[in-house]
């Protein structure tokens, strides 16, 4: 038997973290089980919003658990019930494997296409940290950002503005932008306010309670003192927008210049904490929901302002419809 000291520590965003002493569990399935059930019933954040009965999870789950049972077959029941919660933001490593929740995405159409997008880019296309930028020939700027795990400085977002400054409207693609560090898309979403704006409001656990939350703290976008954008933008979204990608979105879409298009982002609006378990295995989970500006949550993804579906006779004509139609918008604003 061993103490679980739990440190929990969030990804991004965060100005403080703490520990938390728990009970002591055993060094064996049923006690790495009990460990983990346990975790998630005093942290995680989305048990009332998604309407989950977590106590029923317990029994359905306790049952396949034995003290003889091997690290591959705990691994597979501790996996199956962290699948319950279907969030993309719950993640369970051991060394052996990563479980995990992708039918956020899965279940839906991909709307990209890789080859299309080279095509679009060229082969002169610019790069600065993790943006891809180009212009296409109807004066529109092209900008496309695959990952907030890519970084990207402010002297990086002062060279792409300043070549497209020219465009007389820019796109903005974040498909496939699973997210990252929540700084970029902050730093890049800076670019395009003059305004200080609401843009949504964050809760933090303070008990071991479902519903056990602060306050909700207002979240704003704060313009940059650098170069900022003053034309019209298109942000083109798929599912995999998510994470830090749909934080993006959320702040972007408040902005009156800009218009999404494309398909409901991916979601992920939990900002995650990790933890471990007595056999080493860490945990990442969704500890402090982030609201938007009306207060509601974005968990699930949001919606475009319009609608737009990548078209087979499209793909196979070499044509990108979402880009088609955001170049459209743009140009009928000229």
């Amino acid at each position: 038997m061993r103490s679980l000291l739990r440190t929990l520590c969030l990804s991004v965003l965060l100005l403080f973290a703490g520990c938390v002493d728990t009970e002591t569990y055993g060094d064996d399935p049923v006690g790495n089980f009990e460990a983990l059930w346990t975790i998630m019933d005093e942290h995680y954040c989305f048990f009332d919003y998604k309407q989950i009965d977590w106590d029923a999870v317990y029994a359905k789950y306790r049952q396949q658990v034995s003290d003889d049972m091997d690290n591959e077959a705990l691994f597979e029941v501790l996996g199956n019930m962290l699948g319950e919660l279907k969030d993309g933001h719950v993640n369970l490593y051991a060394s052996h494997d990563q479980a995990r929740y992708w039918s956020w995405y899965e279940d839906y159409p991909r709307n990209y296409n890789e080859e299309l997008i080279e095509k679009y880019l060229g082969t002169d296309y610019r790069i600065a940290g993790g943006i891809k930028y180009t212009t296409f020939q109807d004066n529109i700027g092209y900008i496309s950002y695959t990952s907030f795990s890519n970084g990207m400085s402010e002297s990086n977002l002062d060279e792409v503005l300043n070549h497209l400054n020219v465009c007389s409207g820019l796109i903005i693609d974040v498909r496939q932008n699973g997210g990252g560090t929540l700084t970029y898309a902050t730093r890049l979403a800076q670019r395009f306010t003059n305004d200080k704006v609401l843009t949504g409001y964050i809760l933090y656990k303070k008990g071991a309670g479902h519903s056990d939350f602060s306050d909700p703290e207002a979240v704003y976008l704060e313009p940059s003192e650098r170069i900022r954008w003053q034309k019209p933008v298109v942000v083109l979204t798929n599912r995999r927008s998510f994470s830090a990608t749909n934080s993006f979105v959320n702040q972007m879409r408040y902005l009156p210049h800009v218009t999404i298009m494309g398909d409901q982002t991916g979601g992920g609006s939990g900002l995650p904490f990790n933890s471990e378990l007595p056999n080493g295995w860490l945990i990442r989970f969704s500890a402090s929901p982030m609201l938007d500006a009306d207060m509601q949550h974005t968990e699930f993804g949001i919606a475009p302002d319009v609608y737009v579906s990548l078209s087979d006779a499209d793909v196979a004509d070499g044509k990108d419809t979402i880009i088609e139609a955001a170049r459209a918008l743009l140009s009928a604003g000229d």
